[in-house]
C-alpha cells in the first residue's frame, strides 16, 4: 500500500501476516491447515447441556473473517478518516488506502487495463448497478436457477427484456440452451448473467463456454462469482467475461461491501448509479434556476456518498490472504472435504444430494440435501441445538432452482416446519451444508456423525415452530 504519510504506512503494514494466512503456500496439500478465522474457538451451548466449539458451516451465507484480515482493520482503524479532498493527514493517507484497495482488488480478479472496479454494498447491489446501466433496451438472458441476485434486478427496469431459461442437467446443456436462446435475436445490446457457482449445490458452471456463446451472438456477460471467488481464482480476462460480481462478507471480510469490476463503457455512458457528493466534478446553477452537473467518467461516477473505506479495505486484504495462501493448495484441500462430506451422506440412504449436473459435476464447498422423513427446519435445528453445527435450511435465495430440484419430493411431517408456502404451493425446503478456507477437519467430521446419529436415533430433543422457525421446545 502506497501513502503519502510515512509513520502510518509502517504501522499499516505491520498488521499485513502472510506467514499466518500462507498455511498452504509452502506445503503439501496433506500439510495444508485450515487458514485462521475469527470464531474458531467460540463456545455454544447444548440444549442437552453443556458447551461445544461452534461449528461454522454456513459459509456460502457469511463465511466468517479471514484473522489476517481482521489484522489489517484493527491496524488501520486509528487513522480512519474521510476520504478523497480532505486535506488532513489521515484523510490523506484514507484516500490512498481506498484507491490502493481498487487496485489490489482489479489484481486479484486479473482486471484489463481499461476494466473498472466499482465498489458497491454487495454482489446484489454490483448487479443491481449493472441493470441500472444497461442500455435501453437490452435483452437479458438468466437461468432460473440463478440466485435471487442475480435473477430479480433486471426485473426492475421495464425497458429491459428480460428471458429466463430453464434449469440445465449438465453443463453442455447449459451452453446449448444459451446459444439456442441467442440464435436468431434481433440485435441491439444484449446481457447474459449467469453464477460461477451454485449457492445450492456448489456445481461449477462452464463460465468460459458460456461467454464465447454469448460473445459469438454479440451479447455480454456477467459473472455472478459471489459463490466462486472464495473458493477458486477468478480471472476476469482469462475467463472473457465483461464483468464480475462478488461480495466481501462471503470473501472472508467483514462489513458491507462488494465490487462490480469489468468494462467501463456501459458504467461511463449511464447516468450515475446513485446521485450525490462524490459522483460530480461540478456542479453550476443555470440562469433558469437549474443546476448543470458534470459526473465523474471513473468509478466514483456511481460511488456517490461517503465509501465504506474499512469494508472496501478488508476485501483487498482478502484478496491478498488468499493469494498469498495460494488457490492451489486451498482448492485442494477444499476437495478433501467435499469428498469426506459426501462419502459421509452417501452412507445414509436416507440422505439425497441435490444436483443440477451429476454426482461427479466438480463443485465448491457447497451441498445441499434433504433427509427422508424429516422436514428440513427441524433437522438443522437439531443439528444446532445438539451439536453446535451451523448449517442453513430453506430455499437459499434461490426458489426456483430449489423448487425445481425438490419437485417429486413427498412431504415430510417432522416435529416443526419451515413457513408455509405460498398459496398453491407446497412447503418446500432443503438444508445446506457449506465450508471453506477456514474449515478444521473436525468441523465437517462431526457433522457427517451428527447426520448419521440424527438419521439413526432421532432427536434427542422436542422442537417447535416458533416465528417461521424450528426452535428447541425449553417450555
Amino acid at each position: 500500500m502506497s501513502v503519502r504519510p510515512a509513520a502510518p504506512a509502517s504501522a499499516l503494514a505491520a498488521a499485513s501476516v502472510p506467514a499466518a494466512a500462507s498455511a498452504c503456500a509452502d506445503s503439501s496439500v496433506a500439510a495444508c491447515e485450515p487458514l485462521p478465522v475469527l470464531g474458531s474457538d467460540v463456545l455454544v451451548p447444548l440444549v442437552t447441556g453443556g458447551e461445544v466449539t461452534y461449528a461454522a458451516l454456513d459459509y456460502a451465507a457469511s463465511a466468517p473473517a479471514l484473522r489476517r484480515v481482521w489484522d489489517d482493520i484493527a491496524a488501520y482503524a486509528p487513522y480512519y478518516g474521510s476520504v478523497h479532498r480532505g486535506a488532513g493527514y489521515l484523510s490523506q493517507l484514507s484516500t490512498d488506502l481506498f484507491e490502493n484497495s481498487r487496485k489490489d482488488v482489479a489484481a486479484f480478479l486479473g482486471c484489463r487495463e481499461d476494466d473498472q472496479v466499482v465498489f458497491t454494498r454487495s454482489t446484489t447491489d454490483s448487479l443491481n448497478l449493472l441493470a441500472a446501466v444497461a442500455p435501453r433496451g437490452t435483452e437479458v438472458f438468466v437461468f432460473e436457477t440463478e440466485h435471487h441476485a442475480s435473477l430479480l434486478p433486471w426485473e426492475q427496469r421495464e425497458d429491459l427484456a428480460v428471458r429466463y431459461l430453464s434449469a440445465p442437467r449438465s453443463p453442455r446443456q447449459a451452453v446449448e440452451t444459451l446459444e439456442q436462446a441467442l440464435v436468431g435475436r434481433a440485435g441491439g445490446p444484449a446481457l447474459v448473467c449467469v453464477t460461477g457457482a451454485s449457492n445450492v449445490t456448489g456445481e461449477l458452471w462452464p463460465v468460459r463456454e458460456l461467454a464465447a456463446a454469448a460473445h459469438a451472438h454479440g451479447a455480454r456477460i456477467v459473472l455472478d462469482a459471489a459463490q466462486l471467488a472464495p473458493h477458486h481464482p477468478v480471472d476476469i480476462a482469462e475467463a472473457d467475461v465483461d464483468w464480475v460480481a462478488f461480495s466481501g462478507h462471503k470473501l472472508y471480510a467483514p462489513f458491507g461491501a462488494g465490487v462490480l469490476a469489468g468494462r467501463a463503457d456501459w458504467l461511463r455512458e449511464a447516468r450515475p448509479y446513485l446521485a450525490g457528493g462524490g459522483a460530480s466534478r461540478k456542479v453550476a446553477r443555470r440562469d433558469d434556476g437549474g443546476v448543470d452537473v458534470e459526473w465523474h467518467t471513473t468509478a466514483a461516477r456511481h460511488e456517490a456518498g461517503s465509501p465504506n473505506v474499512i469494508g472496501v479495505y478488508a476485501i483487498a486484504s482478502a484478496c491478498k490472504a488468499l493469494t498469498e495462501a495460494g488457490f492451489e493448495g486451498l482448492v485442494a484441500r477444499e476437495r478433501q472435504l467435499i469428498e469426506k462430506v459426501r462419502a459421509g451422506l452417501a452412507e445414509v440412504p436416507e440422505v439425497r444430494v441435490l444436483s443440477l449436473f451429476g454426482d461427479d459435476a466438480p463443485r465448491v464447498g457447497v451441498l445441499s440435501f434433504v433427509v427422508e422423513g424429516w422436514n428440513s427446519s427441524h433437522f438443522a435445528a437439531a443439528l444446532s441445538a445438539e451439536y453446535g453445527i451451523g448449517v442453513r435450511d430453506g430455499l437459499f435465495c434461490a426458489h426456483p432452482l430449489v423448487r425445481t430440484l425438490l419437485d417429486s419430493e413427498p412431504d415430510e411431517p417432522g416435529e416443526c416446519g419451515a413457513p408455509e408456502a405460498a398459496p398453491g404451493e407446497r412447503a418446500l425446503n432443503a438444508i445446506r451444508v457449506s465450508f471453506g478456507a477456514g474449515t478444521p477437519d473436525e468441523h465437517v467430521e462431526r457433522f457427517v456423525g451428527a447426520v448419521k446419529e440424527l438419521v439413526r436415533d432421532g432427536a434427542r430433543w422436542s422442537y417447535r415452530t416458533e416465528d417461521g422457525r424450528c426452535v428447541p421446545d425449553r417450555g
